[in-house]
């Protein structure tokens, strides 16, 4: 495959970006995407010019740091995969595809196609865990679990905190990644006892952060690699709701 690639060059979030175009032939189209950018990156430095920076770890669709956009959509052309599990064959031979990091005010970009995530641990520390005695680990089946809100846990839990959801909404909002880190915790019996104020907790940090209002635009759904649905956004707003009547009454 002969390949016309745009990248988005930046040298940090002080400095202004803009797109270096490059040539890429004999690509084969059973390489992955991240493959294809290895061998951009060989060329280039071949060539005595800076590599492209971008984050990559597991390449199995696990750990959600390939985040880039491709062809205007977060992770490529599909549904439910990551990054690294696009593959070359997705694309034509001749074809120019263009390549941007993830576009938030909350995700500033350190260098070229890698931005600055760490928002998203900040919200997960203001209450994405629960407060549990130390000491043996329970049995298994001590805490019985209806299959119904162990499916929804498990569920919410597939999220790998890419911040697809954020580049595909145009508002910048990360609430389907703050739902899901919710959810997959109100959903079990362990998380129970702190539900309401973490669910507040979390929120007030997610919008401290910078992230856009929700608007119902239902793109986070559509582009989020592991299909984590908009219920848990619903969720979510029940739970906050409650914790500020909650709040109300006791004040």
């Amino acid at each position: 495959m002969q390949l016309t690639i745009k990248v988005w060059r930046q040298k940090n979030n002080k400095s202004k970006g803009k797109f270096e175009t490059h040539q890429l032939s004999n690509i084969s189209p059973d390489m992955s995407f991240l493959e294809m950018i290895d061998v951009l990156n060989i060329q280039m430095i071949e060539a005595g010019q800076d590599p492209v920076a971008f984050d990559h770890d597991c390449r199995e669709g696990i750990c959600g740091t390939c985040s880039m956009y491709i062809n205007g959509r977060p992770h490529g052309p599909h549904s439910g995969i990551t990054t690294c599990l696009l593959h070359m064959r997705s694309f034509k031979d001749g074809e120019t595809i263009v390549i941007e990091p993830w576009r938030s005010a909350a995700f500033p970009v350190l260098k070229d196609l890698v931005v600055d995530r760490s928002s998203f641990d900040r919200i997960v520390a203001a209450g994405g865990f629960i407060s549990v005695n130390t000491g043996n680990a329970q049995d298994a089946n001590s805490l019985p679990i209806n299959k119904e809100d162990a499916d929804a846990s498990f569920a919410a839990a597939a999220c790998i905190g890419c911040g697809a959801c954020v580049a595909a909404c145009p508002n910048g909002s990360a609430m389907l990644f703050t739902a899901a880190k919710i959810t997959k915790l109100a959903k079990l019996p362990q998380g129970q006892p702190e539900r309401y104020i973490r669910a507040k907790s979390m929120v007030q940090q997610m919008d401290k952060e910078g992230f856009g209002a929700c608007s119902n635009h239902g793109a986070c759904e559509v582009e989020c690699p592991k299909e984590i649905t908009l219920e848990t956004i619903a969720l979510m707003n029940r739970d906050y709701l409650t914790a500020s009547l909650i709040e109300n009454k006791e004040g």
